[in-house]
């Protein structure tokens, strides 16, 4: 077996009546975007307004040309393999059509050993317009309703391509992962899906290609446990048996142990790892158990973290789990708008103990059914599942995002007439694919959906649930009147970090206008969302503060809510942890990797241990494998700091329990609401809560005493309160774009000191690094609290 990269020597063009881009290079894997941004032909699509000034990239077919030197070896084939070709391409070799693909979702595979010369070699992949082919699809299958006015339906491509609430419409083209020649004798294995059991039985399943008749050989070895037997058929399965294997857990609830395995046929070799677990859904619940255990989920959406997934490195995703993880995340959601995801990305998850939950890419919009769709589906599923069978952290596959709902609740059944949406997809195709392939991972229909067709598939008291109404019409206290089963989408909106605002526009002075808003109404809604909690901003500082901050508070006030309903409710989902692009949205982490304020809020909802109030009582949250016993300090206070209520009230909780504590008459209400409030603590955790919303609490303009000084890989900022601080942050990325600081969103009492630890490499000034506006707090002197 011998494979031979063809990345190199690539050049794109366009041919078009009114303008001509001919051999411009092309870095391969990549997309006709970032070819087009290194040569300097257009403008960041990322910036101000390129986005718009974009779109006829989308709208050209596009050229890709190579050439090689090949000779004649020993083998007896040679293939040309598409690891991704987005998405409608026809392939050239040499001038002889070897192909055509119409699905960025598969590889491809063709055999082209009779058409390669010896010396040079010319090899094109032209690209259709994805628009025009999938408009002419729509017109010739229906018009499918859904959630934007594009032909995304008609295309298996990545959906969020074409523009989402959150990200642009750029539409893509390219040779966007390896692509090279493979050239082969005898057999070799086409396809090795490994399904391994927490009692360590592993079952190698292959698929065999062959050019000739005849017994072959297949052996496979793991843990020093080897099989071997005779094959003549092209398909063919061996069980081994690995006595007591460590078994794969899920952060927080044990090791990640991984085994290496090698399975052989002939000359050909595969080589993966797989993890020993057991994965059950309890559906009725929704409630996730692995190796027997409940889980309670902690979960956070996935989006594709570039619009040009080429540029997606290991070592980004590595930083983008590492953020998720330090945030307390133990699952994630790759939501179905988006791609299977890279290797890199379900290797990481095995190692790093992230549970993946995997939605099959549909999202938003009814779909057709017919040819030449469903046998793309059926073709991109089955490769997908065979890919992805050895991921210990998958867990779950999913049919689609909120098409089942989408059908049932947004009037698309009189706009259908009768024409397919994908239901046979998600309650037949789908399924049957999973089962046959994957049976060691429950497949779920869609999301929302509670556990039968003829439900309503966004019911709170069954299944999973998304809540959208808190964002788009809501003050997100009315959380507090769910009780659901499991929540597995609903978020708020902030801007990002303001070092990402300022890089991606030009504005002079920066406005709220000047972020990026894909939303219906965002901005407005932003400032509505703001409701009795936080007063209303008239600067942009005040804007970009108080709203990042009113994001942390109304996702925070969800998952503790949620939380200290387990074990009724086993799980969240926060839509979302990361973002494609600089824009105003749900993430946690925005588009150029800065954590927002919601991310330090996520921490700590999302702690092992958390104290939270729900209807009247204190909640005493522990996900922590170890029981939580102490005294919990319930503490009625003035806004000076003087105590004027003290209970003290043994807890022991239970590991992976909640505890009630019915708060005691004496700090259950304030005397004076507006100038008082409370405190707990057990052991190291805090929870400071206030009798009323913030305008209506009579805070004094803080006053405090700042110290900046310089610490190994930055600067220790140590606050000290002389007055109660409430939501103190620091923004050190204001001074270097490349600063970030460990903690955000610290409320002091008078007395009390807080340290902040800056990253940066840059020299900054000290009085800058403690004044305004990079030092805020909502009571800070003159801030939009005391104004009129």
């Amino acid at each position: 077996m011998n494979h031979r990269p063809l990345h190199d020597g690539w050049t794109l063009s366009s041919r078009e009546a009114a303008d001509l881009i001919t051999g411009v290079p092309a870095t391969v894997p990549g997309c006709v975007h970032t070819d087009l941004l290194a040569a300097g032909l257009i403008d960041d699509p990322y910036l101000d307004d390129n986005e718009r000034r974009l779109a006829w990239i989308g709208r050209r077919d596009w050229t890709y040309r190579t050439t090689f030197a090949w000779s004649p070896d020993e083998h007896e084939r040679t293939d040309l393999v598409c690891r991704g070709l987005d998405t409608v391409a026809e392939v050239t070799l040499n001038g002889v059509r070897v192909g055509g693909t119409a699905n960025q979702h598969r590889s491809y595979r063709f055999p082209v050993r009779h058409l390669l010369r010896h010396g040079a070699n010319e090899l094109t992949v032209t690209f259709r317009s994805a628009y025009a082919y999938a408009g002419e699809l729509r017109a010739a299958l229906g018009e499918r309703p859904g959630a934007y006015d594009e032909p995304y339906p008609f295309i298996r491509k990545m959906a969020c391509n074409f523009g989402w609430d959150w990200g642009p419409t750029l539409v893509t083209a390219g040779i966007w992962r390896p692509i090279g020649l493979e050239s082969w004798s005898g057999a070799r294995l086409a396809e090795v899906r490994p399904l391994a059991r927490a009692d360590g039985t592993v079952r190698v399943h292959v698929r065999v290609e062959r050019t000739a008749e005849g017994p072959l050989t297949l052996s496979a070895e793991v843990a020093g446990v080897s099989a071997e037997r005779r094959i003549d058929g092209r398909s063919a399965a061996l069980a081994l048996k690995v006595p007591g294997p460590d078994l794969w857990w899920p952060r927080g609830h044990g090791d990640q142990p991984l085994y290496d395995l090698t399975v052989r046929l002939g000359e050909d070799e595969w080589h993966g790892r797989i993890g020993f677990r057991s994965v059950e859904l309890e559906r009725e619940a929704f409630r996730f158990k692995i190796n027997g255990s409940p889980v309670y989920v902690r979960g956070v959406n996935w989006i594709p973290d570039d619009c040009f997934p080429s540029r997606v490195t290991r070592e980004r995703l590595a930083e983008r789990f590492g953020q998720a993880l330090d945030a307390g995340v133990n699952l994630l959601r790759v939501w179905g708008g988006g791609l299977y995801e890279s290797d890199d990305f379900y290797d990481l998850a095995d190692e790093l103990g992230l549970m993946v939950w995997q939605d099959f890419p549909f999202a938003c919009s009814a779909y057709p059914e017919e040819e030449p769709f469903r046998s793309e589906v059926a073709a991109e599923a089955r490769e997908n599942v065979t890919r992805l069978a050895p991921h210990p952290s998958l867990v779950m596959w999913c049919g689609n995002n909120e098409n089942l709902e989408g059908h049932a609740d947004w009037g698309w059944r009189d706009r259908l007439q009768g024409r397919s949406w994908g239901a046979g997809f998600y309650h037949d195709l789908l399924p049957g694919i999973v089962a046959e392939l994957d049976p060691t991972r429950p497949y779920w229909p869609g999301s929302p959906y509670s556990g039968a067709p003829g439900l309503p598939p966004n019911d709170p008291a069954r299944g999973t649930v998304h809540i959208w109404d808190v964002w788009n019409r809501e003050d997100y206290t009315r959380y507090a009147a769910y009780r659901p089963r499991f929540v597995a989408e609903f978020g708020f909106q902030g801007p990002p970090a303001y070092a990402t605002l300022r890089r991606a526009s030009s504005d002079e002075p920066l406005t709220p206008r000047s972020s990026h808003q894909k939303a219906v109404d965002g901005q407005e809604k932003l400032l509505r969302g703001l409701g009795a909690h936080l007063p209303r901003p008239d600067t942009f500082d005040d804007w970009h503060y108080l709203t990042q901050l009113n994001q942390a508070r109304a996702v925070a006030f969800g998952v503790e809510r949620f939380r200290a309903l387990m074990p009724h409710t086993m799980g969240t989902v926060v839509w979302q942890l990361n973002d494609c692009w600089p824009v105003t949205s749900w993430a946690a982490v925005d588009g150029d990797g800065r954590r927002k304020p919601l991310w330090h809020a996520l921490r700590r909802a999302y702690a092992d241990r958390m104290i939270t109030v729900l209807d009247g009582e204190l909640a005493v949250v522990n996900d922590a494998p170890q029981a939580w016993s102490g005294e919990l300090e319930l503490v009625r206070r003035r806004l000076t700091g003087e105590p004027l209520a003290k209970e003290v009230v043994a807890v022991h909780v239970a590991p992976r329990a909640v505890t009630r504590v019915a708060l005691p008459p004496s700090v259950a209400a304030a005397d004076d609401p507006a100038r008082e409030l409370l405190s707990a603590r057990l052991d190291a955790v805090r929870l400071v809560r206030f009798y009323a919303e913030d305008p209506a609490v009579a805070f004094p303009p803080a006053a405090w005493d700042a110290d900046a000084e310089p610490a190994p890989g930055g600067y220790r900022v140590t606050v000290t309160a002389r007055t109660v601080l409430r939501e103190l942050a620091i923004f050190p990325d204001r001074l270097d774009p490349d600063a970030g600081v460990d903690d955000q969103l610290v409320t002091l009492l008078p007395g009390e000191s807080a340290v902040f630890h800056v990253t940066t490499a840059k020299e900054l000034d000290a009085a800058a690094l403690t004044g305004f506006p990079v030092l805020r707090c909502v009571n800070e002197p003159g801030g939009a609290l005391f104004r009129p």
